[in-house]
């Protein structure tokens, strides 16, 4: 091999190793973000519950007032 050619081979792989490090960064990165969105879907499904919990008891003290009301008349 010439002098040039391995030139040139040593110029492809420390490219590739700089782009390794820069999918190795992105990655690292990706999963922070996907830890953020977990949080926040977990965070938003217990609200979700609690929404639904807050619905069923109102709806079920709408349904006891009717039936109050339905008795009285």
């Amino acid at each position: 091999m010439s002098l040039e050619l391995l030139s040139q081979l040593e110029t492809k792989i420390q490219a590739t190793l700089e782009n390794i490090e820069l999918l190795k960064m992105e990655l690292d990165e990706e999963k922070q973000k996907n830890e953020v969105l977990m949080q926040q879907q977990q965070e938003l499904a217990q609200k979700n519950q609690q929404l639904q919990q807050d619905l069923n008891s109102w709806s079920d003290k709408v349904n006891g007032l009717v039936g109050l009301l339905n008795n009285e008349m």
